[in-house]
């Protein structure tokens, strides 16, 4: 027995962990560490509007933000209005979906104008983050904010009021690092700002030109001795200290015009995607001092995507693109693995583009929403393989948003509703 006992506390302590990792909150755009892998859980890969609904909740306006997933609570935002803008974060009960809270913060004077590209994802782009206790907000010209899970506002600070030429608004995430939360004001500020997680007093603001098109979330990377922040932007990709702004290393990357897709880091190396209107994506080790195009680049490819991120799985990259094709490339070399254009994934919007939200991965399985023609399920594996393409009939608004994963449950956000699908649900 007394042989017995070690091995069955150590059973018991993997099936203990186990279970943590599959409830694990989803707290920021694309996951934990923004790299869209939900480790443990175990989402459906088949519903509809009759099967593994757990629930659907009506939302107060539209918005692009994803949904976050926090203890119990869901958060993401809304706005209505188009005049007369009003941003609200809402907090949903994870178990039932009904709306515990929704709270407006003052909008700012002068809105960006509701035309051209801004009306495809609108006022409200920027997922929240959150540590916990508190959940952070960034609204663009509409500024940041702190609210605790009670929905009482902790503090609201403006970043700038500026706006890029082509009146596209901005669309990257804060993260948070340290007790800081790191703010892309790339519209309104042309600057990365960083706030004191307590006040949302500055800590330190590193500014380019180059950022006023920058629509991707940075994405922490390195060690903790040298940490990077790492953003792309037009033609550099930049490799910033967190604790104080300074350029640790940049590198040229040749992808011009805007940046949508963030970074993506695994085993010592960072990948980029996206350019306008030549697409591309590169991959350089990280580390280094200043500019390291020459001595760090591995590779450089014209496969890529312009809007999507990807995720990293055992050695290969995965993403649906903007155009409707899943891409599969080797992590390592850049060559194409598979390329294939899924089935009823037609271009939709003014902007012919029939995806705009980010994969993620779950249960080996690659989820990638699109706007109008539902999720497409794809095996996380070298040979294409569609596990199953999922639409909700009584749903026909547009899906923008990258799902949040935690468990056994997906969490859907349309320009209408929150969905909460979950395996095991019956009918």
């Amino acid at each position: 027995m007394k042989l017995q006992q070690p091995l069955a506390v150590l059973i018991c302590l993997t099936g203990c962990l186990s279970l943590l990792a599959a409830d694990a909150d989803w707290p920021r755009f694309r996951g934990p560490n923004g790299s869209g892998i939900a480790v443990g859980a175990q989402p459906p890969t088949t519903w509809s509007d009759t099967q593994n609904l757990k629930w659907r909740t009506e939302l107060p306006g539209p918005g692009t933000s994803s949904p976050i997933v926090v203890g119990e609570r869901v958060f993401l935002t809304c706005w209505t209005g188009t005049s007369a803008i009003t941003r609200q974060i809402v907090c949903v009960q994870r178990a039932t979906g009904k709306i515990l809270w929704a709270k407006s913060i003052a909008s700012e004077a002068t809105p960006d104008r509701y035309d051209g590209f801004l009306t495809e994802h609108g006022y409200a782009s920027h997922t929240p983050v959150s540590d916990g206790e508190k959940v952070f907000v960034y609204f663009g010209r509409g500024g940041a904010a702190a609210f605790d899970l009670e929905g009482n506002q902790l503090w609201h600070a403006q970043l700038g009021n500026d706006a890029n030429r082509k009146n596209w608004g901005s669309a990257a995430s804060p993260v948070l690092y340290k007790n800081t939360v790191i703010v892309t004001a790339s519209e309104e500020a042309h600057a990365v700002v960083v706030l004191d997680k307590a006040t949302g007093k500055e800590v330190w603001k590193a500014t380019g030109s180059a950022l006023e098109y920058v629509f991707n979330t940075p994405v922490l990377a390195g060690s903790d001795t040298q940490p990077e922040l790492m953003l792309a932007l037009p033609d550099e990709l930049w490799a910033l200290n967190p604790d104080n702004g300074k350029l640790r290393w940049f590198a040229a990357t040749g992808l011009p015009g805007n940046i949508a897709p963030s970074v993506v880091v695994g085993e010592g190396v960072v990948f980029a995607f996206g350019g306008f209107p030549q697409l591309g994506a590169v991959a350089y080790r990280t580390g280094g001092r200043g500019d390291v195009g020459q001595t760090h680049q591995l590779w450089i490819t014209r496969n890529s995507t312009y809007i999507p991120t990807p995720v990293l799985r055992e050695g290969r990259l995965y993403v649906v693109t903007d155009q409707g094709f899943a891409l599969c490339l080797d992590a390592k070399t850049g060559e194409e693995v598979f390329k294939e254009r899924l089935p009823g994934a037609s271009a939709t919007g003014r902007g012919g583009k029939p995806f705009y939200a980010s994969a993620v991965l779950a249960g080996g399985n690659v989820y990638a929403v699109s706007r109008r023609n539902g999720t497409f399920v794809i095996a996380a594996k070298p040979q294409f393989q569609l596990v199953a393409q999922n639409t909700f009939v009584s749903d026909p608004t547009q899906f923008n948003a990258t799902p949040a994963v935690s468990g056994r449950q997906l969490f859907l956000r349309s320009d209408k509703f929150l969905h909460c699908v979950e395996t095991g649900i019956k009918p």
